[in-house]
Formats: C-alpha cells, sequence, structure tokens
C-alpha cells in the first residue's frame, strides 16, 4: 500500500510540474504580446543565449590550449637550456675559460632552466616579466656565442676548412641557448590574457610555433650530421637522428602550411624524434665508456667523448612541435 501511495504522489508531483511549466510558457508569451512583441523573439532570445554560451566555451578552451602550449614551450627551453648550459661547462671548461665572456652561458642557462621550470609549473594567464626577461637574455647571449664561435673558426688558418669545422668551436651550440630563450619568450607571449586569436609574424600562433620548431629541428639536424660525418658514422645507430628527424621536420612544416587537421603521421614522427634523444643519451654514455679507462676515467673521457647533452636538444624540439600542433587544431 506505501509503494502504490508513493507512485500515486509521484505521478501527481510529476503532473504539478508540467502544468507550472506550461503557465511559464504562457506567461511569457502573454508578456511579450502584451508588449507588441512576437512570440518568436522569446525563442530567438533563447537561442542568442545558447550561441553566446557557445562562443564562451570555445574561448574558454582556446585559452586553456593557449595556458597549456605556454607551459609545455617553457618545459621545452627548460630541456634546451639545460643541455646548453652542460655542454658549455664541459667545453669551456676543456678551453680553460680562457675568455671571460666564457662564463656568460653558463650563468644565463641557468636561469633560463630555472625559468623554463617555474614556467613549466604556472598555470597563470599573464606573461611573467622576470621570465620573459631571462627568455630574452638568453637569446641575446646565444646570437653573440653564435658570433664568438664563428670568429674562432675564422681566425683558424684554412677558415671554413673541414678540419677547423671538426675541431673548432662549434657553430651550432649557442643556437640551442638562442631556441631555449626564443621557445620560452613565445611561451610567455601566449599567456597573455588579451590573445583571443593570437598571431605571431603575421600568421596564426599555431602555424608559426610549428614552423619556428621545424626549422629548430632542421639547425639541430645539421650540426649531428657534421659530428657524426666525424665520427665516421661507425654505429649504425649514428644515421637515426639523420634521418629520423629531418623527416619528422618536413611533416611538421607541411602541417604547418596546410589547412588544420589531425596529423597523426606528424605527432607519430614527433614522438619517435622525441624518443631519439632519449635514447642518444644511453648510446653516447656508451661511447665515454668505450674510451679507455671507461668511466674510470670519466674526468678526462667526458671531455673527448660524444657529448651527454647533445640528444635531448632533439626531445625539447620534438616536444614544442606536438605543442605548436595542439594549438593548431584550435585554430580550425
Amino acid at each position: 500500500m506505501n509503494r502504490k501511495a508513493d507512485g500515486i504522489v509521484a505521478v501527481f508531483g510529476l503532473a504539478a510540474s508540467a502544468l507550472a511549466a506550461a503557465a511559464m510558457v504562457k506567461g511569457a508569451t502573454a508578456r511579450h504580446a502584451k508588449r507588441g512583441e512576437p512570440t518568436s523573439n522569446a525563442l530567438r532570445a533563447l537561442r542568442d543565449t545558447g550561441a553566446s554560451a557557445l562562443r564562451h566555451a570555445h574561448a574558454g578552451a582556446q585559452k586553456n590550449a593557449h595556458i597549456d602550449a605556454a607551459r609545455a614551450f617553457n618545459r621545452s627551453s627548460a630541456l634546451l637550456a639545460w643541455s646548453a648550459l652542460t655542454d658549455s661547462a664541459v667545453e669551456h671548461y676543456r678551453g680553460s675559460f680562457e675568455n671571460r665572456a666564457m662564463y656568460a652561458p653558463l650563468i644565463v642557462g641557468a636561469l633560463s632552466l630555472a625559468a623554463g621550470l617555474h614556467g613549466g609549473a604556472d598555470h597563470v594567464g599573464n606573461r611573467h616579466r622576470g621570465r620573459n626577461g631571462i627568455y630574452l637574455a638568453a637569446a641575446g647571449v646565444g646570437i653573440a656565442g653564435t658570433g664568438f664561435h664563428l670568429y674562432n673558426v675564422t681566425k683558424r688558418p684554412g677558415r671554413f676548412s673541414w678540419h677547423n669545422l671538426f675541431y673548432g668551436a662549434p657553430l651550432g651550440a649557442p643556437m640551442a641557448l638562442l631556441l631555449s630563450g626564443a621557445l620560452g619568450a613565445v611561451g610567455e607571449r601566449l599567456r597573455d590574457e588579451s590573445w583571443h586569436d593570437p598571431q605571431l609574424f603575421g600568421m596564426p600562433a599555431g602555424k608559426a610555433l610549428a614552423l619556428f620548431a621545424a626549422a629548430g629541428m632542421a639547425g639541430t639536424v645539421g650540426e649531428v650530421a657534421l659530428l657524426h660525418f666525424r665520427g665516421a658514422f661507425q654505429h649504425p645507430a649514428m644515421y637515426a637522428p639523420v634521418t629520423v628527424p629531418p623527416i619528422a621536420a618536413a611533416l611538421l612544416a607541411r602541417a604547418a602550411l596546410g589547412p588544420p587537421r589531425t596529423n597523426w603521421w606528424t605527432r607519430l614522427w614527433l614522438r619517435m624524434t622525441a624518443a631519439l634523444g632519449a635514447i642518444g643519451v644511453g648510446f653516447h654514455i656508451r661511447g665515454v665508456a668505450r674510451n679507455q679507462g671507461g668511466w674510470r676515467n670519466w674526468s678526462q673521457n667526458l671531455l673527448s667523448g660524444p657529448p651527454l647533452p647533445a640528444p635531448p636538444s632533439f626531445t625539447a624540439l620534438a616536444t614544442a612541435g606536438l605543442a605548436a600542433l595542439r594549438l593548431r587544431d584550435t585554430e580550425r
């Protein structure tokens, strides 16, 4: 009996709710009619409210995508800064810090690493002035370092000979610091809340950043190709960083220049390139161990063996490329 009574009460409750809703619609219609407005205005207002809600939701999704991309660029900047910092520390120590300017990439690299780690954990939508200043300084030191390394090569007898390119100051090394500063500065700019449809160099931000990451990978491949050629490609694995990243860079450039779409094939090659950066560290560790004395003679073999910090540059740039593709998806 109790269950039957509860069912009857529920039925009456639903009926009452339906009558109340009908009364509200009828009242709204009567109000519009009294003001001389057509009944369809109520439906139009409802439709406009729904469209406005959809626009706000899309804008919120875009903003979240921009912040996520900014954090990814901060993390990529941190990884490149670590690579530049440790590589320059080893190489400049081997050069006995002959020039006081050789300390600059260590200081700026450490600051850029700290800024990247801080930015990678920052969910705030506004650019951070301190981080932005550090990134610009890192880019400036990277440009100056490229000039110093170019001078070091050209002042030697034979100038741009293979010997000087092999054993002179590496031309591509300061570019890692430049790329670190550039990626970090881009990440800070993406955080600007005034950006509802971000543009870079007159292009949608996702497109411009994908092209930038592709160009960075192409430049890194050039440096790796030179050093692996110096090593005579003595191990078949040495061909991997001069074959996989160029394909990833070409696919990323194609995705940037084409219409926005899924680009799952490009993402696959970028993930392979990112993994290659981690695998390369293992091969370089093995390369150091193969030198006379192995890791027992680490103080000498670290200076003469393959550079451990170099391969993660591919991981950083591939991560930036994936972030650019995610941002590109919001530009449909």
